[in-house]
């Protein structure tokens, strides 16, 4: 079942974590656009309220949650509820996918995975951001887990982890970025980007579709 009911309860404290932590989201963001094509179809896989999708420019995505829906509409975002693990979307239709901070709510991610290969034209990216666990935020979210409202319900991973989900369902991985260095309370402006991972607490990954759907 998909984990709707933390953010359809807590939708506020959800956009106002985007306030609070301003420069932690501005350096999020800032490593998604990284990857994102300057030009191209593009679709988010758990839109939510649009944090990610509204500023870079993209206009279309998907998300179970009601409440965020409702939040993307807003800034006329063009939305559908559906879940990852069965998109209602053409095959082959996107030249890139967005899947940011979505990961560690999958109820299957490797269905997530096939479905975002399904929609992505030949060679299409796949970004994917999420907070890796082997870095001193996950660990700092992994202690404090049964005391958020959202994290309770969620599964964190690893990067390797990922690279193996990634290479299972069609991918492969490019390159991978790193930002949100130190406690969250204390970035005070939006910080620079480090290739590679371990250190920053948000990786923003980016794969490429190598193969057709029928050959995995």
């Amino acid at each position: 079942m998909p984990k709707t009911k933390p953010f359809d309860q807590y939708y506020v404290d959800y956009e106002n974590w985007f306030a609070i932590n301003k420069y932690a989201y501005l350096s999020e963001l800032a490593a998604v656009r990284y990857f994102q094509p300057a030009m191209g179809s593009g679709a988010e896989i758990g839109i939510g309220s649009g944090q990610f999708s509204d500023p870079p420019g993209i206009q279309f995505g998907i998300d179970p949650s009601p409440a965020m829906l409702n939040l993307a509409k807003r800034k006329n975002l063009s939305v559908v509820r559906a879940v990852a693990e069965n998109l209602p979307l053409k095959s082959n239709a996107f030249d890139y996918v967005l899947m940011v901070t979505t990961i560690c709510f999958l109820d299957d991610i490797d269905a997530s995975f096939k479905e975002a290969h399904r929609i992505l034209k030949q060679k299409g990216r796949f970004i994917i951001g999420f907070v890796d666990i082997n870095s001193p935020l996950g660990r700092d979210y992994l202690r404090k887990k049964q005391n958020n409202v959202f994290y309770r319900w969620a599964i964190f991973y690893t990067v390797d982890e990922i690279i193996v989900h990634l290479k299972r369902n069609g991918f492969h991985l490019v390159a991978t970025v790193q930002t949100v260095f130190g406690d969250l309370k204390s970035i005070d402006q939006v910080q620079s980007l480090r290739h590679g991972y371990g250190e920053g607490g948000f990786v923003v990954m980016n794969a490429e579709k190598s193969f057709d759907e029928e050959k995995i």
